[in-house]
């Protein structure tokens, strides 16, 4: 999936252009962010190409210790001087995961430069000379009177403070999130001309926050600047959306983060060593500030610590005695296993596998508290060990009925068939607790495609085995567990529900039968019920209370 940029209105004015070879990176006002410029980058065939980037971030070269001692080992530290300050780029055209801090030296200054478009200017408003209405107060005197109603309410209802602990023990610092919206009610239409002017001045002094901001109102991303040095102002109490308020939410709604600038924050990790693998990360994920911008980050496959230093990861390693997930082996075929772990029991593991999925998870998050999800991590197994293949979570007490919050396979062992058997092993738990099961929305690129992909061979599997004239969508929806909506979504997307003789039916056409029978040609693996050892846990009031 290639992110796709936002429509350009049609009389938007074009972007100003700077000539190549006539700006330089010495310059601050040069190149700045929201630019877009031409950067060398490695091709698909080996070669060097040039690629169009926008900058999202700017920085000075980070002086991390570990990372300076790690190029000593082996390179000569750069000495060109425009190799002292990185980009961060998202590549035009190209999938978010791909964005990547470069140096400057990478930049192609002799190609053009193209600033951000500027912004059209808003309609002027209607100048209407409203008409005093009998009995209504003068604007000074109605603003007041609001004014005096509205401190008047706050200080009648006091604040509530935050009603759960710190979530984790370990220092994770973490960037302050915008503040929400305030909330205005809804006034009458003869009282809404002499709101918008009464408020013209606040609306002046906020435009240079909207046009600064780099969130917009659908809290889309477009621009960012963040260094490595913490913020220090402060947003006030009661317009900031705090650490607390996010880990209630979290508890009551899911594995769906709600503060965008966790969705905003630029990726702070280059490569991540676990085992035999090495895999780029994707995303931007909360490890301590001291982990960040190191060149490898090295992680226990078995107990998921992570060390900034081969050394350090090496006198783990002959200390280490874990070798399989610490929780109960609930199913066990061939040399495929799936643990079930309470996130309550263990909590430093379940916050460790927390971390290192964000790296490779854009918008779901559950490294603020685990307590309320139950883990189910698939291991393939060896002679050295059982190594953590990908894992989905869930929530012990669902209101939305969902049988996923997070679903992970790691890069290192994506396209082997990983994605559908966790899918397929979710499923099987909501057949054994006599549920529908749906995972929770929104899914991501990939998670989209897995699913749907299982979705539709599930279904035509039920369809091709009962007769005809026998089948409807609630008798599909309780065969495979999986919900009404997503069994009507996918036929749907098929295109196997026709209109015949006044009512639906659901047909198989040619095109959806060749499809399937490629994919069944495909060997992959499958999951058996019968060495599913697992019965649904039951929690009592005091364990679902989290901490409340």
């Amino acid at each position: 999936m290639v992110s796709q940029a936002p429509p350009v209105p049609a009389d938007a004015p074009p972007p100003p252009i700077t000539p190549g070879g006539t700006y330089n990176l010495q310059a601050c006002a040069t190149v700045s962010v929201g630019c877009k410029i031409y950067i060398r980058r490695p091709g698909p065939d080996g070669k060097e190409e040039e690629r169009l980037a926008e900058i999202l971030s700017i920085r000075d070269k980070p002086n991390n210790p570990y990372a300076r001692r790690a190029r000593s080992s082996t390179t000569d530290e750069s000495t060109k001087p425009e190799d002292q300050r990185e980009f961060f780029v998202h590549w035009e055209h190209f999938n978010k995961r791909l964005d990547d801090w470069v140096s400057g030296s990478r930049l192609v200054l002799s190609r053009d430069l193209e600033w951000p478009r500027p912004k059209v200017p808003p309609p002027p408003k209607k100048s209407a000379t409203p008409s005093k209405k009998p009995g209504k107060l003068p604007k000074s005197k109605a603003s007041l009177l609001r004014k005096a109603t509205s401190n008047a309410t706050m200080a009648a209802s006091p604040t509530p403070g935050p009603s759960t602990p710190a979530a984790m023990g370990l220092d994770y610092s973490a960037s302050p999130s915008p503040a929400p919206p305030s909330l205005k009610r809804k006034a009458p239409p003869d009282e809404e001309e002499e709101e918008e002017e009464e408020d013209a001045e606040g609306e002046d002094a906020d435009a240079d926050a909207e046009g600064e901001m780099d969130v917009d109102e659908e809290g889309d991303i477009e621009t960012y600047d963040l260094s490595l040095q913490e913020p220090t102002a402060e947003s006030p109490a009661g317009n900031s959306f705090s650490k607390e308020q996010e880990i209630e939410k979290l508890r009551t709604s899911g594995s769906m983060t709600q503060s965008i600038s966790e969705i905003a924050r630029v990726k702070n990790l280059n490569r991540i060593q676990m085992g035999k693998h090495e895999v780029e990360a994707w995303y931007f994920s909360p490890y301590p500030k001291e982990y960040a911008h190191l060149p490898v980050l090295y992680i226990c496959e078995f107990c998921l610590s992570f060390f900034p230093s081969h050394m350090m990861f090496s006198r783990h390693r002959q200390r280490c005695t874990m070798l399989h997930p610490p929780g109960n082996e609930i199913y066990r075929h061939e040399d495929i296993s799936f643990y079930e772990i309470d996130g309550k029991r263990q909590l430093t593991w379940c916050r460790n596998l927390s971390l290192l999925s964000k790296c490779f998870l854009d918008h779901k998050t559950l490294y603020y508290d685990v307590t309320p999800f139950m883990y189910y991590v698939m291991a393939k197994r060896d002679s050295s060990g059982c190594h953590i293949i990908g894992y989905f979570s869930k929530e012990k007490e669902s209101a939305e009925n969902y049988n996923v919050a997070c679903i992970l396979t790691l890069p290192q062992h994506q396209r082997h068939g990983y994605g559908k058997l966790l899918i397929e092993f979710s499923y099987e738990l909501s057949k054994k607790e006599l549920k529908l099961g749906s995972p929770e929305k929104p899914l991501s690129d990939l998670g989209l495609l897995g699913y749907r992909a299982y979705w539709a061979e599930t279904i035509i599997d039920l369809l091709l085995t009962i007769p005809e004239g026998e089948s409807s969508i609630d008798e599909i929806a309780q065969k495979t567990s999986i919900t009404h909506a997503d069994v009507m979504n996918t036929c749907s997307t098929l295109q196997l529900i026709k209109h015949y003789k006044g009512g639906h039916v659901i047909c198989l056409n040619n095109q959806v039968m060749e499809k399937y029978n490629k994919t069944k040609a495909k060997k992959r693996r499958r999951i058996h019920p019968e060495f599913l050892k697992w019965k649904p846990p039951v929690f009592t009031r005091e364990q679902l209370r989290f901490g409340f």
